[in-house]
């Protein structure tokens, strides 16, 4: 059984956050949040909070030990893109796109 969270519309690209993810894809729960204490990056924050959630999903709705959790799967999907013009020389208009993503992570008990 699985505990899931999600972060919609979270403004970062997903590029930029698929690289956090795959540092803690398989890991248990402490050295997961250890790795994100640590990582310099502006998706880690983000994904630390998210990974709280979904412990605490999995301890309070699914009766799951908090020792036992690992991240199964986590990913990044594209979500909205803001359009933003940035005005050019002689008039002209270039588009600036402001991506945004929805972060899915889930929790399983280890056996």
């Amino acid at each position: 059984m699985e505990a899931k969270a999600y972060l919609r519309y979270v403004r970062i690209s997903p590029r930029k956050v698929q690289i956090v993810c795959d540092l803690i894809r398989g890991k248990d729960v402490k050295t997961a949040m250890a790795i994100l204490m640590q990582t310099p990056k502006a998706a880690s924050e983000p994904l630390m909070k998210l990974l709280k959630s979904a412990c605490a999903n999995a301890e309070n709705n699914f009766s799951m030990d908090a020792d036992k959790l690992v991240v199964s799967q986590v990913f990044a999907t594209p979500g909205p893109i803001l359009k933003r013009m940035m005005p050019r020389a002689q008039g002209r208009a270039y588009r600036i796109n402001k991506r945004t993503s929805h972060v899915t992570l889930a929790v399983a008990e280890k056996d």
